[in-house]
């Protein structure tokens, strides 16, 4: 063996313990007396190893962060915040499984990562993202010391973790920042999605590591075997699971977990409940965000005492006035609150909330800041006034059930809204666009609708504060990009009330085009699964209107192409299908033969289970494959599925 050889294993070795096992076996002097001296080696030789430790230092700044797509989705957790809602959880397992055998977890506060591993090697680090897509954080990873960079299992593996900051870390570095960090969660957060990798390396997170999303071979049996898989390769698992017979057990570990994690040097909000077996969760498969065989629960959130010191009325785009308390400031989880959301003038009553008054208050699961109640009103406490006139155009406002609109659709906010949500990322996805950057153009340019956008010039955007050569060539290309979309994405953007991202896609599948959708009666909406009475009313109400017609066909005119989904329900080579897609395709990308299947009558699943009819099968196959042999189901491989369509 090398010098070089043994010198990185041996600092390897002993890196694992300290960072790892948290059992170091040599001084700090000691370490850095063979980590100086394999400093030296590689510079004399110009030979850096793969594993070598001093790649583990940071870089340079990197321009920015590049979206990769992971192999297989990471899905978020379902969660519940009481008894009643894990009760429910048991029962839906239980009607696939008999005698359930869950395991119980910690729930870290962080930053869910993936790592990538292939022939045994460290290939790339992404945060979550949406699940599909995320960023490529590789350079900041790198600086994490509590992750090997080899290891034995030589297929290509992707595992998840949570990245976190401990507590007596964040308290350390806060004692020498020039700019304290509040919270450790957003300590983390910021550490990894920072362009700098020395400032990662500066803040010293670590990764906890609890899931294997993908394994080229067949996937551990049981959490207790994935628990034991990333131990045997080296990866950091918090040291705590317990595995429960009974509901009962499991709500013991759960409170056994409130009690000690107060005395926990990682920030956590809850547990997580898995059911162990991993062929039964396959049975149970998954929602569109969630998977059915897990849930997280999430502890009661702190309170404490506050006063309001003001009470304001918010516009929002469809012109509903929501009342927002302004507090005196309040540290809750680490986090300073300074202001709480009132759902409504009759939440505001029912509450018995003044201004001036002392309030309980609270971040409901630990996130969004809520007052509870009145404690104590005093002597100088006033009544909240229900707003009969809109705080920011004068209009008389309407109520309308428990709410109170401003009717005027030129009122400033209600446009500065409208023209943010036309660009946010699940709408138009207009790169760079802002709530600052709407308001800007409002009030210098006096952009009012949408489909002024994309009329801008470079001239124009010359006379907003900020915006500089870079800043300007990036918008006017985001926007011009913008133009080619999908109808699902268009009608979202659009702002139709009561039309979310899932309505907006069940009509771009029923009508198809933009004219089709317009001309909708009440009567084929309501035929819509997915469609009630009022959403139905306000969708044909919405098109009626002249002025958002003139806006579509303003849209169009400019440019605007959303293009139909290309998913039919009759007449495709897949019609009636229910297709699972596993490994790696030889030409096709997942998301392109998804796309595929989709166009042409298919339905495609997350994982197999005995509804599946077609599963198509690339390299590096694991346990869906498995599965898909197990039950019967017909397996067809890339050339068979381009053979299907026609395409060769």
């Amino acid at each position: 063996m090398t010098r070089m050889r043994y010198l990185i294993n041996t600092l390897n070795k002993w890196a694992y313990e300290y960072y790892v096992l948290d059992n170091p076996s040599v001084s700090d002097r000691e370490y850095d007396k063979l980590y100086d001296e394999l400093l030296e080696l590689e510079r004399d030789t110009g030979v850096v190893e793969f594993d070598s430790p001093t790649r583990r230092v940071g870089g340079e700044p990197i321009k920015g962060f590049e979206r990769h797509e992971h192999i297989s989705r990471l899905y978020s957790l379902d969660k519940c915040v009481s008894r009643e809602g894990l009760s429910a959880f048991f029962n839906r397992i239980k009607k696939v499984v008999n005698s359930p055998i869950y395991t119980v977890e910690y729930k870290f506060d962080g930053l869910t990562m993936c790592l990538t591993y292939d022939k045994g090697r460290f290939v790339r680090a992404t945060t979550r993202g949406n699940g599909v897509y995320g960023e490529d954080v590789t350079a900041q990873c790198l600086t994490i010391k509590s992750f090997p960079l080899t290891i034995p299992y030589t297929g290509l593996l992707e595992v998840q973790g949570e990245a976190v900051i401990r507590l007596s870390v964040l308290q350390e570095y806060n004692q020498t920042a020039t700019e304290k960090l509040k919270n450790a969660r957003n300590a983390v957060a910021g550490a990894i999605r920072n362009l700098d990798p020395k400032v990662t390396a500066s803040r010293k997170p670590e990764i906890l590591f609890y899931n294997v999303n993908y394994m080229q071979d067949s996937l551990p049996n049981s959490q207790e075997e994935y628990f034991e898989f990333l131990k045997a390769q080296g990866f950091k698992v918090f040291p705590y699971l317990r595995v429960c017979k009974s509901e009962d057990e499991v709500i013991s570990a759960i409170e056994e977990i409130g009690v000690e994690r107060k005395s926990l040097d990682v920030l956590t909000d809850g547990a997580v409940i898995k059911l162990n077996d991993s062929s039964m969760r396959e049975e149970l498969g998954y929602t569109d965000k969630f998977p059915r065989w897990a849930v997280a629960y999430k502890f009661e959130a702190e309170e404490c005492e506050t006063v309001v010191k003001e009470v304001i009325w918010q516009v929002g785009r469809t012109g509903k006035l929501t009342p927002l308390a302004l507090v005196e400031p309040v540290d809750l989880g680490g986090a300073t609150v300074r202001k709480a959301t009132l759902n409504n003038f009759g939440d505001i009553n029912k509450k018995d909330i003044k201004i001036g008054s002392k309030v309980l208050i609270r971040r409901s699961n630990e996130v969004i800041p809520e007052i509870l109640g009145a404690i104590e009103h005093t002597g100088t406490s006033v009544d909240i006034q229900k707003p009969e006139n809109c705080p920011y155009c004068g209009s008389r406002v309407e109520e309308v059930g428990a709410h109170i609109f401003c009717p005027n659709k030129n009122c400033k906010p209600r446009i500065i809204a409208k023209l943010t949500h036309f660009a946010q990322k699940d709408a138009m996805d207009i790169d760079g666009f802002s709530e600052m950057t709407a308001q800007s153009l409002y009030e210098v340019l006096g952009v009012t609708k949408c489909s002024q956008l994309y009329s801008l010039t470079e001239e124009d955007l010359k006379k907003l504060e900020g915006f500089k050569e870079k800043k300007i060539n990036n918008l006017l290309t985001a926007i011009n990009k913008s133009k080619k979309t999908s109808l699902d994405k268009f009608v979202f953007a659009l702002g139709i009330g009561g039309v979310g991202k899932v309505a907006a896609k069940d009509l771009a599948k029923k009508f198809g085009e933009v004219q089709s959708l317009i001309q909708a009666d009440e009567l084929t909406l309501l035929n819509m699964e997915n469609i009630g009475e009022i959403t139905a009313e306000g969708i044909v109400g919405w098109f009626a209107e002249e002025e958002n017609l003139n806006e579509i066909y303003a849209l169009l005119s400019a440019g605007v192409n959303p293009e139909p989904l290309k998913i039919t329900n009759s007449g495709g080579v897949f019609e009636g299908q229910l297709v699972v897609l596993t490994g790696t395709l030889p030409t096709y990308k997942r998301s392109e033969a998804q796309k595929l299947i989709e166009a042409n009558g298919g339905e495609c699943q997350s994982s197999v289970n005995a509804k599946t009819t077609l599963v198509l099968a690339g390299e590096a196959a694991g346990s869906k494959l498995d599965k898909a042999k197990k039950l019967g189901v017909k397996i067809i491989s890339e050339a068979q599925f381009k053979e299907m369509l026609g395409l060769i």
